[in-house]
């Protein structure tokens, strides 16, 4: 129940990288500080940090867009406030005497963000319109994949399960931008691999980590 127009923010904010960051410690598609990400429910720690995954992050994003909402009344004064802090915000409309958005003189970064998400929209909307002309071969194939539920009780590499799904280490970090390492850690996880490669997985792993756990007591540091 919000305005699909705010989906371009994760353009402005990241142009779609998992991997963006700011030298103020912003990260991931969202671009949260540590702070409000986990305040938003994200799990930011050594093992895994959770701004780096669209499905997690996106949905941190639609809570705290909808406390700035609460608080300004207005989406695209939510979307300055996402941007510079509600406090920085709260304190430009006090001091100007308006709580009209265009009528505000804000920080140059805030002016063009509100500026990027429009112009994202404008282009992806209509991209012939810009100058854009693209072939089916041109564009990213979309992202297909089986999401499971992995339990792991000890700390386990990502190699296992690359290779009880059949695939690479690469594309286990691709789909799973949120792990950190080389490993994954005790617990409960979701977790995605390649599309078709569930049916026998989790015998496979299963199979693996045993032999992974076997050869381990074998070794001398």
């Amino acid at each position: 129940n919000m305005p699909e127009d705010l989906k371009y923010g994760t353009i402005a904010e990241s142009a779609l990288r998992p991997h963006a960051g700011s030298s103020k410690g912003a990260m991931g598609f969202w671009q949260f500080m540590e702070a409000t990400g986990r305040k938003h429910g994200l799990k930011i720690d050594s093992e895994k940090d959770e701004r780096r995954n669209i499905f997690k992050s996106t949905a941190a994003a639609i809570l705290y867009f909808k406390e700035l909402y609460d608080i300004f009344g207005s989406w695209t004064l939510s979307a300055a406030a996402y941007n510079m802090g509600e406090q920085g915000l709260q304190s430009e409309i006090l001091v100007q005497k308006s709580n009209n958005y265009y009528d505000l003189y804000l920080p140059m970064e805030t002016q063009r963000y509100i500026l990027k998400i429009i112009a994202a929209k404008l282009i992806l909307s209509d991209p012939e319109k810009y100058g854009f002309k693209f072939t089916k071969e041109d564009l990213y194939p979309p992202i297909q994949f089986d999401r499971i539920k992995l339990e792991c009780f000890q700390k386990t590499p990502i190699l296992i399960i690359a290779q009880a799904a059949n695939t690479t280490f690469k594309i286990i970090k691709d789909l799973n931008p949120e792990i950190r390492g080389y490993y994954v850690a005790a617990g409960s996880h979701s977790i995605l691999l390649p599309m078709g490669s569930t049916e026998t997985f989790h015998s496979r792993f299963k199979n693996f980590v045993d032999q992974w756990s076997a050869d381990k007591q074998k070794r001398v540091y």
